[in-house]
């Protein structure tokens, strides 16, 4: 069996340059926009008493030892938004951070087990003015590397034109002809409601979050952000997460994913103040990881405190790497991360 040579290899490194130069002057663009509207860049703690609480996000762990021999289970961050959201709760107005953050059992063109998700939040903001952000951190991204329109998989964005806005609801009428808020009450998913209309094959354990999962995937995210941007928003409420949910329609949730060329680049939310509903949340996709992987996180009682203290805010989540790929023509994640994992052909 052949051996693809290592990342370090003067031929492979020099293949991945320009790329790597490109990531440089993504970087230092929007550092530059970041200064330039008033952010503080912040290092979080990588290290965490819980990693993050979604069912399907699976963090490494470690264990730390005290001089005393005391052993303390940590976990790699899947994200840096509980450290971001206490300093929001300590009196921060706006805070960014190209965070090395970890996800395991993710590896692929698009995922990496370790990677940098540029994350910002803003007190006192709607979470219309983070999608705002959005859109200009992606055009000053590709006006930094001077490409004209992203490509991947032969589907095409121009990063640069107004983009597109749609509903959760809206996309899933459109592309899969499903009335997704039909199947939405009282705040929970009527499996039943969703499994009827849907045109993809359901498992008998499927929940009604699978089948959603399902036919976003399937249907849906394939056609978002061809020939422009598209701002996915309004997310129902059974996927609200971390996000609160929207005053005028107790359905849908103030959530919302930005995509170019069927690639999510960004989850934003206005941002939960409710700790108790936060917990309720949490305990709920904590159950749900146990009953499908066999393993549970802690909860960060510290964060849920801390929830019940920060302002009224809105933040987002930005795969900065994909958004390097996209905006240098790179085919995978991995041509524009310094060190990528080990490959063995």
């Amino acid at each position: 069996m052949n051996r693809i040579s290592p990342w370090w290899d003067r031929a492979r490194h020099a293949d991945r340059r320009a790329f790597l130069q490109a990531r440089v002057a993504v970087t230092r663009a929007l550092r530059a926009w970041f200064d330039a509207q008033g952010f503080v860049e912040v290092e979080t703690g990588v290290l965490q008493a819980s990693p993050g609480n979604e069912t399907h996000l699976h963090a490494p762990r470690t264990t730390l030892t005290s001089p005393a021999g005391d052993q303390v289970t940590r976990y790699l961050r899947t994200s840096p938004e509980f450290a971001c959201k206490k300093l929001l709760a300590a009196g921060e107005q706006k805070v960014v951070e190209f965070a090395r953050v970890f996800r395991d059992r993710e590896r692929g063109d698009l995922h990496l087990a370790e990677f940098t998700m540029l994350e910002w939040y803003r007190a006192g903001r709607s979470y219309d003015v983070i999608m705002a952000d959005c859109i200009a951190v992606i055009a000053r991204a590709a006006k930094a590397t001077g490409i004209g329109a992203f490509s991947f998989r032969g589907r095409h964005a121009d990063p640069f034109a107004e983009p597109e806005l749609l509903t959760v609801a809206a996309a899933f009428d459109r592309f899969a002809g499903i009335d997704l808020l039909k199947t939405v009450v009282g705040g929970e998913g009527d499996r039943a409601a969703l499994a009827a209309q849907a045109r993809v094959r359901i498992a008998d354990d499927d929940t009604w979050s699978d089948i959603f999962s399902k036919v976003l995937v399937e249907h849906v995210e394939p056609r978002l952000g061809q020939g422009r941007l598209t701002i996915l928003s309004k997310y129902p409420a059974p996927e609200a997460a971390l996000a609160r949910i929207d005053p005028a329609d107790s359905r849908v949730a103030e959530r919302f994913e930005i995509y170019a060329c069927g690639v999510e680049l960004a989850n934003g939310f206005g941002e939960l103040t409710d700790a108790a509903e936060q917990r309720i949340r949490f305990n709920r996709a904590m159950d749900d990881k146990q009953s499908r992987y066999g393993e549970r996180y802690p909860l960060d009682e510290d964060f849920l405190a801390a929830v019940a203290q920060m302002p009224e805010a809105s933040g987002v989540a930005l795969g900065f790497d994909r958004l390097v790929m996209l905006a240098s023509g790179a085919l995978r994640i991995d041509q524009v991360v310094w060190t990528p994992p080990a490959e063995d052909a």
